[in-house]
């Protein structure tokens, strides 16, 4: 095989922003120091999600264990809900129109 069979596509450094012309000013083409990232509501109620889900539910299971009958199931599903709730918030908190 040669140097000049490339055998297809070849990436070129130079010319990566030669089709910048066409005038699309998609979100993915700005730059992150561009766009307003305020720690507003949206972070606060992600704060509060994760104090829920970090702090509150823990100690609740520790101080009002489920019945001794389900509790390894318990200890098992009930941290689930407030990983979900987190998962959803953030997803929620992070994404902009």
């Amino acid at each position: 095989m040669t140097s000049s069979d490339d055998g297809g596509y070849v990436h070129d450094p130079a010319t990566f922003d030669d089709d910048s012309s066409d005038g699309d000013t998609s979100a993915h083409d700005r730059h992150p120091d561009d766009v307003d990232r305020e720690f507003d509501w949206r972070g606060w109620v992600l704060v509060g999600v994760i104090f829920i889900a970090l702090i509150v539910a823990p100690v609740g299971i520790l101080l009002v264990p489920p019945d001794a009958s389900i509790y390894r199931t318990a200890l098992i599903v009930l941290p689930l809900f407030p990983a979900l709730a987190l998962a959803l918030t953030a997803v929620w908190a992070t994404t902009r129109p």
